[in-house]
């Protein structure tokens, strides 16, 4: 049986927790439980969360762990010294080491990042830059492996990070079937950005929906200003004017930004070859889709193929 330990310490965030029920369903679906799920703390008994509430610990021992989690909270608190001295040997005493949410800056402040590709929560990863320049941050991933250290970014992410372990651990068709059991739609790749185009545009009204989805479903037509205008049953001066006041972009960004969602989708998940990738999501050739990655991700779209494909090996 393998032990999974989450560390937590106060004002960890409940949602932290959420990565234990993703064990906890692969012990339900298992003829024989596979994990021996414990909640540490430095100090062990009560610790108090994010809302209030408080939890029942132990306190850290010096037995064996199969994988020990670190707990994300709400911001970047100062860590407790007994918590980073017992990550930085936590490499020695479990086979993975893993971190959710801001819990990735008790893992760089133990050394345990040093070298390694890792991810956080966006609003905090170029403080963490800053903070530890020999970590390798990248603020625009779900979650990241990096051979036996993991780090996730903020809140569900957490959950993509534990299905991905189970799935490491026990194949992909139990991680599919915990997934459902969780009502989730998929399991999100650790190279999908944490950043949604659709979420960002967020409009109010049907008809710039009805535009947006259009474009989402047509992108590799040339989508004027005009077809999406007729989408939304709207002038293409009146048109203009509400979507921008809608989503706070034009047309033109926005719907580059969702080709770049798709085209960036596809070279992680597929192996289809990058002019294909531009036709397809409407860039029309492959210089015009190198020269918008440079600009959104500052990678041509090659690199990020290639990196997608690493995390994947590993």
């Amino acid at each position: 049986m393998q032990r999974i330990g989450l560390v937590v310490s106060p004002g960890c965030s409940p949602i932290s927790f959420a990565a234990l029920s993703v064990f906890e369903l692969a012990n339900v679906f298992a003829d024989t439980p596979p994990y021996d799920l414990r909640i540490l703390s430095e100090t062990g008994g009560a610790v108090g969360m994010s809302l209030g509430m408080c939890v029942t610990t132990e306190a850290f021992a010096d037995g064996a762990y199969d994988t020990l989690i670190v707990g994300g909270g709400l911001t970047v608190e100062t860590s407790p010294p007994g918590l980073v001295d017992f990550m930085r040997e936590a490499p020695e005493r479990a086979r993975r080491v893993a971190a959710i949410c801001v819990g990735a800056f008790v893992l760089a402040e133990a050394g345990v990042l040093d070298g390694r590709r890792a991810t956080t929560h966006w609003a905090y990863a170029r403080d963490m830059q800053r903070q530890y320049p020999k970590v390798k941050v990248e603020e625009d991933r779900i979650f990241i492996c990096d051979d036996t250290v993991w780090t996730s970014a903020g809140m569900t992410a957490g959950i993509d990070l534990a299905l991905a372990l189970v799935e490491a651990d026990l194949g992909a068709d139990v991680a599919r079937n915990i997934a459902r059991k969780m009502v989730m739609y998929h399991r999100r790749a650790g190279g999908q950005s944490q950043f949604s185009a659709l979420l960002e545009l967020s409009p109010k009204s049907d008809r710039i929906q009805n535009a947006i989805a259009f474009a989402r479903d047509n992108l590799q037509k040339p989508l004027t200003v005009n077809d999406l205008a007729d989408a939304a049953s709207l002038s293409p001066r009146q048109f203009s004017r509400a979507f921008h006041a809608e989503t706070g972009q034009s047309p033109a960004k926005a719907i580059e930004h969702l080709r770049l969602e798709a085209a960036r989708l596809m070279m992680e998940q597929s192996r289809h070859p990058i002019d294909t990738v531009a036709q397809q999501t409407g860039f029309a050739d492959r210089d015009r889709m190198r020269r918008a990655f440079l600009r959104a991700y500052g990678q041509p779209p090659q690199v990020i193929r290639r990196n997608a494909r690493s995390q994947m090996d590993a």
